[in-house]
């Protein structure tokens, strides 16, 4: 593995909770996809995990809980022909994964109100346009 998996600051995937799982796989390969174990199944117990803070792990287990089994979230990958850059792009989407699940709500929108001038400058141009349409026609609409 390229190191630690970052989620997010000094937070990252540990490596004794991750469980790998390797089978055969549909993707490119040809007869090689035959033989060889390419396909990475990358499962990460959410719900019993200590590496990520209380409030980060209430929110994850909130955000996924439509892709959680038992607590249990996981990420598949076949993308490639090699074991080694499936582990790689499984471990870097869970890891993405995770981010987004644990990043704090956006902040609520404050709503304001359009000024007066704009609305009426708006009103005044639409009013304008009108006139300049009226204006190419032959009839006088008076």
């Amino acid at each position: 593995m390229s190191g630690p998996y970052v989620i997010r600051g000094s937070v990252s995937l540990p490596e004794a909770e991750l469980i790998w799982r390797f089978s055969r796989s549909s993707g490119p390969g040809g007869q090689h996809v035959n033989t060889s174990d390419s396909q990475v199944e990358l499962r990460f117990d959410l719900a019993a995990t200590e590496a990520l803070p209380p409030v980060w792990k209430e929110r994850a287990l909130q955000r996924l809980a439509g892709r959680l089994v038992n607590g249990v979230v996981s990420v598949r990958a076949s993308e490639h022909r090699s074991q080694w850059r499936n582990r790689e792009t499984a471990a870097v989407r869970l890891a993405s994964l995770l981010a987004e699940a644990t990043a704090p709500p956006p902040r609520p929108r404050r709503p304001t109100r359009v000024p007066r001038g704009i609305n009426e400058r708006r009103l005044r141009e639409k009013k304008q346009r009108g006139d300049t349409k009226r204006g190419r026609s032959g009839r006088d609409w008076h």
